[in-house]
């Protein structure tokens, strides 16, 4: 079996949040192990920052923080273009 894209979706638990995780969810492919991190978590925080989030929802692939569509959260078309739904061979 091939390896795992890990995702990380960081949320605050807001409706904005939610709706994000249900995007991932639904593009994410079996090569995806999606991971919903709250924010309101210390460890959570920092893990955040190091990758350079700023603003929730924030989405990240493999340690890459997916193009958050502008200021607005992540949307479909940066998530596809960072891999999401793309089966790792």
């Amino acid at each position: 079996m091939g390896t795992k894209r890990t995702v990380e979706v960081f949320s605050a638990g807001c409706a904005v949040c939610d709706e994000t995780v249900d995007l991932v969810n639904r593009l994410a492919c079996p090569s995806c192990d999606v991971s919903i991190l709250d924010m309101h978590d210390d460890a959570v925080a920092t893990r955040a920052r190091t990758l350079g989030v700023r603003s929730v929802p924030a989405v990240a692939i493999d340690g890459t923080l997916a193009d958050c569509g502008a200021g607005r959260g992540p949307d479909e078309t940066a998530l596809r273009a960072a891999g999401l739904d793309q089966t790792l061979a």
